[in-house]
């Protein structure tokens, strides 16, 4: 895999790279600002780029909007974001779009190597990777909130598992329910969410972005 790392924090940074290589991927440029980030794609074309929300110089958004345009400019590099805090704005920026080959990871996630490296192959691979932690959040913002009130606690808890990127048989297996089961909940979900005649689209990314629209 051929990445790009955009963190302004040495320490941190030189883990990944050293992380990666042992892994036996490819870190073509580490940076630490957002439009270090935005040259280096150009010049590299990578097929994952790995960045950190808050950049210099302002320490607000630039990583962020680093990633928001490399998603616009380059729509095949994918792109994992990395937060020190739950950041809802940010996440619902970044989520309210074509979520393929999007993951949004808290930092202490890194920390737990495994679940950062199947994160990053899961983004690679074109699916979706989002923190447990921020689904919750994004998830209680809108738990007052029509339609997703009409959802039984399990449907919700499916949907909390859908949003992080997992697929069915993942879900079965965290959960320690049958698939068959799985995909009952989510054809509930479809429905409640009123998306089981819609074509054309991803109704799993679709039944994601509603809450985040509610």
């Amino acid at each position: 895999m051929r990445v790009i790392l955009a963190e302004d924090s040495t320490l941190l940074r030189e883990g990944l790279i050293r992380l990666l290589a042992e892994e036996g991927h490819e870190v073509l440029a580490a940076v630490g600002d957002g439009r270090s980030l935005i040259q280096a794609v150009d010049a590299h074309q990578p097929e994952v780029v790995v960045a950190d929300v808050r950049m210099p110089p302002t320490h607000t958004d630039e990583g962020l909007r680093a990633a928001l345009e490399i998603r616009r400019r380059w729509p095949s590099t994918k792109v994992l974001v990395l937060s020190q805090y739950v950041e809802k704005k940010y996440a619902t920026e970044l989520m309210s779009s074509d979520i393929s080959g999007v993951g949004y990871l808290l930092k202490d996630r890194v920390a737990q190597v495994a679940d950062f490296l199947d994160a990053l192959d899961r983004v690679a691979a074109g699916g979706a990777a989002f923190d447990p932690e921020v689904v919750r959040q994004l998830l209680a913002r809108t738990s007052q909130v029509d339609p997703l009130a009409r959802l039984t606690a399990r449907e919700r808890e499916v949907l909390e598992h859908m949003a992080q990127g997992l697929t069915n048989a993942s879900i079965a297996e965290t959960l320690f329910i049958s698939q068959s089961a799985v995909e009952k909940h989510v054809n509930s979900v479809f429905d409640k969410l009123r998306l089981t005649h819609v074509t054309g689209y991803s109704r799993r990314v679709l039944a994601v972005l509603r809450f985040l629209e509610s």
